[in-house]
């Protein structure tokens, strides 16, 4: 991974009613850099001279990001309007056929794949969003025909396979899939913490000490995806003394990556919520912890949706201004305008 970083959270800091000081939201600076299938956002690129614009990345998430749009076909000379294609033969090393005329696009798109790739390393991606069922840019089950006609859904595009095989770290999905509410909050929230963690060194060399402080922040995050891990990515930075700065940062931000993979639950994020009451509990009326404990108990019933009993946590935290609490990241993971917790 390339280790290029920036400082974190150079804003301005905020102050609460008792005039300690709290930072304010834990976003990165600059806003996460994402490669996109280009008819996505509405351009008139497909085979059929038409587009597959989506509402809610060019509508919803678009103020949030930057966008390198790229169409493979396109710009591997096909053209627009082209016959249609699609993969045939080995699902593992497929061929590029248009439907009718079968010509055979294969080596075409495999160079131009190589060749985009190269490019794209310098463009500083956070994430990619590709177009679903395509032969050049789908990420799973992309129909691959048999000899004799028949179609398995195992397939994956061209472009997104080279893509992916370039960016192992990178946090890649369907626009498709995005439509189901945990797997687009999942997707967003990575792709705004690699830019968190690639943000970290890119003013600065690569020092322990600013690993060491990264993973604090992130633990009650990292706890609501795989505890197995963050004890892994722990033990990690206990030892960071005994690797060089650029190994340490090469291994915690592999496997930090990889935890981030694994879906949140709703178990988990009660036993971070609870976490998060216990360090509010002495400072907190009984009527005011019994009122929390019902928030928690609502979302882990299905009742509430996540933001209800976080944003009294989050209350509860700029006013008593705790500021171990106040650096969590899992309290402001992605912009809240997204509102990618509030779904039951």
């Amino acid at each position: 991974m390339d280790p290029r970083l920036i400082t974190i959270d150079q804003t301005e800091d905020r102050k609460t009613s008792q005039g300690k000081k709290v930072k304010p939201d834990q976003l990165p600076d600059h806003k996460p850099r994402l490669g996109i299938s280009q008819c996505l956002l509405g351009d008139t690129v497909r085979y059929d001279g038409g587009h597959k614009r989506d509402a809610f990345l060019t509508d919803v998430l678009a103020p949030f990001v930057d966008w390198v749009p790229v169409c493979p076909e396109v710009e591997a000379g096909l053209g627009t309007p082209r016959e249609a294609m699609h993969l045939a033969g080995d699902p593992d090393s497929p061929q590029l056929l248009t439907i009718r005329t079968h010509i055979d696009h294969t080596i075409t798109l495999q160079a131009f794949s190589q060749r985009r790739v190269r490019e794209l390393q310098e463009s500083d991606l956070d994430g990619y969003i590709f177009k679903k069922n395509s032969p050049s840019c789908g990420v799973h089950r992309v129909k691959v025909y048999t000899e004799k006609g028949q179609p398995s859904k195992q397939g994956t595009g061209i472009f997104s396979s080279a893509f992916q095989k370039a960016f192992p770290l990178l946090p890649v999905e369907e626009e498709g899939r995005l439509s189901d509410a945990p797997i687009r909050e999942n997707f967003i929230e990575r792709i705004f913490c690699y830019r968190r963690w690639k943000t970290l060194f890119e003013q600065s060399r690569i020092s322990r000490g600013a690993i060491v402080q990264f993973h604090t922040r992130h633990k009650y995050l990292l706890l609501t995806h795989s505890r197995s891990h963050y004890h892994g990515l722990g033990q990690l930075v206990a030892k960071a003394g005994g690797y060089p700065p650029g190994e340490l940062a090469s291994r915690y931000g592999a496997l930090f990556m990889e935890a981030l993979k694994i879906k949140a639950t709703v178990r988990k994020h009660v036993n971070v919520l609870q976490h998060l009451a216990g360090h509010l509990k002495n400072q907190l009326s009984a009527i005011e912890r019994a009122e929390l404990q019902e928030t928690i108990q609502d979302y882990h019933r299905h009742f509430t949706p996540l933001t209800v009993p976080l944003t009294l946590i989050k209350h509860y935290v700029r006013i008593l201004a705790i500021p171990y609490l106040v650096d969590q990241v899992y309290l402001n993971p992605h912009p809240k305008e997204l509102m990618l917790r509030n779904h039951v």
